[in-house]
């Protein structure tokens, strides 16, 4: 199974969110499975991508920008890296080399790509949910958001049928089981 993981590339957050980070990718390592992400050596993407050489049986794919060849900013824990031009494209190919996407701690970039699974969805081109891990109540506000959207009469069906919610690496782990 090839898993897109979605985060952030920052190294300000609380030392849970890192630690977190580099247990699903044990998990996702640990299965044998592949983690699809973007490539950088910062942040949540690192702590992923460690966790899955650390487990030992996994395979890394890296899809970078140009632009961090160019600022040393990617991993070497990657296996197989895809350089791309600019993030629309790296969307795209994570999209096509991904399974299943999982929505960690993030910014904008990380609601981009959400964002875009979620969008093909509704209009038919895949079925491929986005599972978001909601790790110390991170997305509560965006789900309260979506329930917004839903009330406004904007959505022609209910966003739960875009996203699975995740409140524990147990949950992630019991929805990837059943795709």
């Amino acid at each position: 199974m090839n898993i897109a993981v979605y985060c952030a590339s920052s190294g300000s957050l609380a030392p849970c969110f890192y630690e977190q980070a580099e247990s699903l990718g044990k998990w996702i390592g640990g299965q044998g499975h592949t983690l699809v992400y973007g490539g950088c050596s910062l942040g949540l993407m690192e702590s992923v991508s460690k966790g899955v050489k650390a487990a030992g049986k996994g395979w890394v794919i890296g899809v970078a920008p140009h632009i961090l060849q160019e600022r040393g900013l990617v991993s070497a824990n990657i296996d197989e890296i895809v350089f791309c031009d600019d993030l629309t494209e790296r969307k795209r190919i994570m999209m096509e080399k991904s399974d299943i996407f999982i929505a960690m701690p993030g910014s904008i970039g990380t609601l981009d790509e959400a964002f875009s699974v979620m969008a093909q969805h509704v209009i038919g081109i895949d079925g491929k949910m986005v599972i978001f891990w909601n790790l110390n109540g991170f997305w509560e506000p965006l789900f309260r958001f979506f329930d917004e959207l839903g009330m406004t009469g904007v959505l022609r069906q209910p966003m739960e049928n875009l996203y699975h919610k995740a409140e524990t690496l147990k949950d992630i782990i019991a929805i990837c089981e059943k795709s």
